[in-house]
This record gives structure tokens, C-alpha cells and sequence, in this order.
């Protein structure tokens, strides 16, 4: 593993995108739901899980969806998988969680791949609702979503993590597996980890936040990890 130089905390896709600009890997924490239930699809056998923002977003950062859902076609064809899309509201039909995504579903069109299944929103349940094996996984969410494509846009490398109970962990584990999935992700051309609560209006994003980033923190006195935590947003 590479020398991880730096480690912030922050939230939102402001933060997000501003963490990808400074060069530094992103992860995206979005504890209720977007983030757990990519950790669950990862836990069912995903080969591959993204974020997408919706069709429309208030944030003040710019969002590709279009361009992630050409990133997963592609990452589909190589995996010679389908895709699956995770998307709001969770209690609604499949027709209303499409019209939020059409963006997306224009990118994977253009690139021909195949959507196998479009599902709600839930956490940990997730995966009981198709098969992921192999797949490729899109989560389509208003903040944990938006956060990850801002991220993306800013053509920053981004990945998930959260503290919740998933489909197949449960206690420290999923936390521990952020922490060993950032560690074995990072390279040279990192400057650093930015931790990104998804909202800075949700507590339990902002506390799991800080709280992997104390995971990194345990691991600095082996000496293998240099780094500096800060938290620059005020979580209210």
C-alpha cells in the first residue's frame, strides 16, 4: 500500500467535488441508504457498484449521470454482466424510479448495455430483491448519489462506505471493510482520503463519517500511514 498522506472529513457534494479537484480519492457515505445498500450488493457479489446523481438536483456542483451510466455499460460489457439500478422513491413503482433516471438510462442505452432490474432504495434488504452476482450496480439517490457523481464529474476516483449493518456484516465490520477497501485502492497518484458525509443535515452520516476516519486514524500509529484529520463543515 501507498504512503496515505492526508485524510479530511467533510460533507456534502460540494465538499466531494472539491476533495476530487485537490486530487484526492473520495468516499461517499450515505448511512441511510445509498451507501449501505451498495455495501450490501458488494457483500451479494456486485462486481462493480457506482453513484449517479437523479435527473434533477438543487446542489450547486455539476453532475454527469449520462456519462456514469456510459462508465457502467462499459464496465458491464467487460464483465460480459448486466446492470442493475438502484433508484427512489422506495415505495413507488419502477416507472416512477425511472422517470428520475433517464440520464443515466440514456447513458448505458448509448453504450448498449442492459439494465436487468430496477429496485428500490432499501439498505440491507437490497439484495434480496435480485440476483447481483457480477453485476454492476448504479445507485441513483439525491444526496449519496449527487456526492457521487460530483466526485466522478471532477474525474476523481470514488468509492462507498458505511457503518451500518448490511446484507452480510454486521457490528465493526462494514466499517473495517471501507477502511481495507480504501487502503488496498490507493496508489501514488492519490494525494490523500477525503471521507464525505453525503449531507451535512443527516447526523448519522456525519458521525459514520468521523468514525471511519478514526479507523484510519488507529491505523497511523503502525507507521505505515501518515496523515492529518479535519472536519471543515459544521454539522448542523
Amino acid at each position: 500500500m501507498e504512503t496515505l498522506r492526508r485524510i479530511i472529513v467533510e460533507s456534502d457534494a460540494s465538499g466531494a467535488r472539491e476533495a476530487a479537484r485537490a486530487g484526492l480519492m473520495v468516499m461517499i457515505v450515505d448511512v441511510i441508504d445509498m451507501s449501505t445498500t451498495l455495501e450490501s450488493a458488494l457483500d451479494a457479489g456486485a462486481a462493480a457498484v457506482l453513484g449517479a446523481s437523479p435527473d434533477f438536483t438543487r446542489a450547486p456542483v455539476k453532475v454527469m449521470p449520462e456519462e456514469i451510466g456510459r462508465h457502467a455499460a462499459r464496465l458491464a460489457r467487460e464483465a460480459g454482466q448486466g446492470i442493475i439500478v438502484v433508484a427512489e422513491p422506495r415505495v413507488g413503482s419502477d416507472e416512477e424510479r425511472l422517470a428520475r433516471c433517464q440520464k443515466l438510462m440514456k447513458g448505458i442505452e448509448s453504450e448498449r448495455g442492459m439494465v436487468e432490474a430496477v429496485i428500490p432504495n432499501i439498505g440491507a434488504e437490497t439484495p434480496k430483491l435480485a440476483d447481483f452476482k457480477n453485476k454492476i450496480v448504479v445507485a441513483v439517490s439525491d444526496t449519496g448519489g449527487v456526492a457521487y457523481d460530483a466526485a466522478f464529474t471532477e474525474k476523481g476516483r470514488v468509492l462507498t462506505g458505511t457503518v451500518a449493518r448490511t446484507y452480510s456484516q454486521k457490528g465493526i465490520q462494514p466499517a473495517l471493510s471501507a477502511v481495507q477497501r480504501a487502503r488496498s485502492m490507493f496508489t501514488a497518484q492519490d494525494k490523500g482520503l477525503a471521507i464525505i458525509a453525503a449531507s451535512r443535515n443527516s447526523l448519522e452520516d456525519v458521525l459514520a463519517a468521523q468514525f471511519i476516519a478514526n479507523l484510519f486514524l488507529q491505523e497511523c500509529y503502525a507507521g505505515d500511514v501518515l496523515s492529518v484529520t479535519k472536519f471543515v463543515n459544521d454539522p448542523v
